[in-house]
């Protein structure tokens, strides 16, 4: 697994782990305790999907440059043969 991966799994486990830890030592009613989860967890999962977004965004910029490269390459082998 690359270290992305890694980091990606260690977070959402700490997430999970303090999600946990909120509701077994939550002051509040549970109903509000769960409101608090459910507006956590959708803010969390709306920065994952923002690093998978500008992941995807940096993957399709590198495509871009090394096809362009590749395009070089493949005129140069022309032009040489």
């Amino acid at each position: 697994m690359s270290k992305a991966g890694n980091f990606l799994a260690l977070a959402i486990t700490s997430a999970a782990i303090g999600a946990v830890a909120g509701v077994l030592l939550a002051p509040d009613e549970g109903s509000m305790t769960r409101k608090k989860l459910m507006k956590k967890g959708k803010k969390l999962a709306g920065q994952v999907n923002d690093h998978i977004d500008d992941g995807m965004e940096t993957l399709e910029d590198m495509r871009d440059v090394l096809q362009k490269q590749l395009n070089r390459v493949n005129k140069k082998i022309e032009d040489f043969a």
